[in-house]
């Protein structure tokens, strides 16, 4: 790998199809600024974590029914995380909200990515919810991560359509091509040094021109 690169934490709790996409889009690529430092998973039966074996990625595993709570939980997995030194940390499947234990160890630095265009249909039935409602359109989210569920402001939103007669299994499918081009594509923004986050105004994130440099 070449030296320099842009160190990523991915935390998972699946089978890491958009951990996949990370690994075979910016990972593998030594063209690209990415390198994947850690994988933690928050079950050892996680899928996810054999893609990341396969790929010669270190892994780790922090489940919740090992710690107390939550906050000691996310404190032990703020220490297993920092020890890789990423520079971004990134939900891919995480199903669990993080802490103020975790999120302030790394300011500014945890994304998370949802399958919907947030506000709308947040939680855990996004493409269910946009089924029942009927709506034209739904998408995917890359945002900032907070201590509530989906609640920080977007770096990233990619529209998808539902086209009439969609089942849960092909507007998922269609929703998961933009999660793999949008969450890498977002990475790639951080690796640039392009996204920042106003600090009086938190809800508002700038993407920088093409060109600068971290």
């Amino acid at each position: 790998m070449a030296a320099e690169r842009y160190p990523v934490a991915v935390l998972v709790s699946g089978t890491g199809t958009n951990l996949q996409a990370l690994i075979d889009r910016l990972h593998a690529d030594e063209r690209e600024a990415t390198e994947i430092v850690l994988v933690v998973a928050s079950s050892p039966d996680a899928a996810a974590l054999e893609r990341a074996a396969t790929a010669g990625i270190p892994t780790a595993v922090v489940r919740k029914d090992d710690h107390p709570d939550r906050e000691s939980r996310d404190r032990h997995l703020a220490e297993v995380v920092r020890g890789a030194g990423p520079e971004l940390v990134v939900l891919a499947g995480w199903m669990s909200i993080l802490t103020e234990a975790f999120l302030d160890a790394f300011p500014d630095r945890v994304v998370n990515l949802h399958p919907s265009l947030l506000p709308s249909f947040p939680g855990m039935h996004s493409i269910e919810d946009a089924l029942a409602w009927g709506v034209r359109y739904t998408g995917v989210t890359v945002h900032f991560a907070e201590a509530e569920v989906d609640a920080g402001p977007p770096v990233l939103q990619e529209p998808v359509p539902v086209v009439y007669g969609d089942s849960i299994e092909t507007l998922r499918e269609r929703v998961r091509g933009a999660e793999h081009r949008m969450l890498c594509e977002a990475v790639r923004l951080f690796s640039q040094g392009r996204v920042s986050r106003n600090p009086d105004r938190r809800r508002e994130v700038q993407i920088s021109d093409e060109g600068a440099t971290r």
